[in-house]
């Protein structure tokens, strides 16, 4: 996943933010997954993230290629 995030906004409060709502759209479309994790945490801990830099490009067509 290749995101841009705003200069002003700290990356742990957007991954929160992130974790937040896609596991909330995926309950509503999957909701038999709710019985699975009942503790709610459907992602793991952590993430990695790093600068793209002058590589976007090839980023990019890297990610769109994996499957």
């Amino acid at each position: 996943m290749l995101l841009e995030i705003p200069p002003k906004m700290s990356v742990s409060s957007f991954m929160g933010y992130l974790n937040g709502k896609s596991s909330l759209m995926i309950y509503e479309q999957f909701g038999e997954l709710k019985f699975k994790y009942r503790n709610r945490e459907f992602w793991c801990r952590g993430y990695y993230v790093d600068m793209v830099g002058k590589n976007k490009t090839e980023i990019q067509d890297y990610i769109k290629h994996q499957l």
